[in-house]
């Protein structure tokens, strides 16, 4: 008879195939109850392969080679990341003026010309 995956297991497995940096426990329902769903992700949280972002929002961890501590593993950093929870959660954000005025192509100002290229 074949050996049935922990729930664990199938949480790390799915967190493995996501492409994915931010996780909220409801999209793991479908394997458990939320208690149970929860105390994985808080098993995972300490074995270092996911970091806890907020209340009810994790992300993917690597482990730093600086500290050996677990880090967020974000291709697009912190702002990538907190962009991507926002998503998930439905909250509308948008990219600061800054931010369009850089992406729209705008020069960029500065106070110093010692500083501007």
């Amino acid at each position: 008879m074949p050996k049935r995956n922990s729930l664990r297991q199938k949480i790390e497995a799915r967190i493995e195939r996501s492409r994915d940096t931010v996780f909220l426990p409801r999209e793991f329902a479908q394997f458990a109850g939320e208690d149970q769903v929860l105390r994985a992700l808080r098993e995972l949280t300490r074995a270092g392969r996911l970091v806890r972002l907020g209340y009810g929002v994790y992300g993917r961890a690597v482990t730093s080679r600086l500290s050996g501590q677990p880090i967020l593993y974000s291709a697009n950093g912190l702002l990538g990341a907190a962009r991507e929870a926002l998503t998930k959660l439905g909250v509308p954000w948008e990219p600061s003026a800054a931010e369009r005025a850089y992406n729209e192509g705008a020069p960029l100002r500065c106070r110093s010309i010692r500083w501007c290229a």
